[in-house]
């Protein structure tokens, strides 16, 4: 099973959407509070409410509580914007955790020291004038590729 892991989470459609693509691709979906909303219909109905029902969602108080939970991931990668190292190098495994900082600060720094440089990597993008990619959408192609490589959508 791959693990999507959302740190403090600011948007809500964005959660709902990453939320949809966990529920499609049965991967589980980690939150680690505080959110920057409130989880309910109205506030992720537009992003796929009717698939919340169906998710593997776990929340987290913060980021000690996520770290010591029984439902944590094998191994964890950081997907920022602050390596030079591509997600496509990677060589990810069943149990991986995926992390993805909120959407106005990204990940402290502290959590990178954490991950560590190894386990640290972006999605390249042709414009360098523009900062990242939309959470949802990172989150969506991240996904895709670990399952790719682990065979889990056969």
């Amino acid at each position: 099973m791959l693990h999507i892991v959302l740190f403090q989470p600011e948007i809500a459609p964005n959660t709902g959407n990453v939320g949809r693509m966990c529920a499609l691709t049965r991967s589980r979906l980690h939150l680690i509070h505080p959110l920057g909303f409130e989880i309910n219909d109205r506030n992720l109905r537009r992003a796929g409410m009717d698939y919340w029902r169906a998710l593997d969602v776990h929340e987290h108080a913060d980021w000690p509580a996520f770290r010591a939970s029984p439902h944590r991931p094998a191994r964890l990668w950081l997907f920022t914007t602050k390596t030079e190292q591509s997600f496509w190098s990677a060589r990810y495994a069943d149990g991986d955790g995926l992390v993805f900082g909120n959407e106005g600060s990204g990940a402290p720094e502290w959590l990178h020291a954490e991950i560590g440089e190894a386990q640290r990597v972006t999605i390249p993008h042709a414009n360098s004038e523009l900062r990242s990619l939309n959470l949802s959408t990172a989150a969506g192609i991240a996904c895709y590729e670990a399952l790719r490589q682990t065979g889990g959508l056969r």
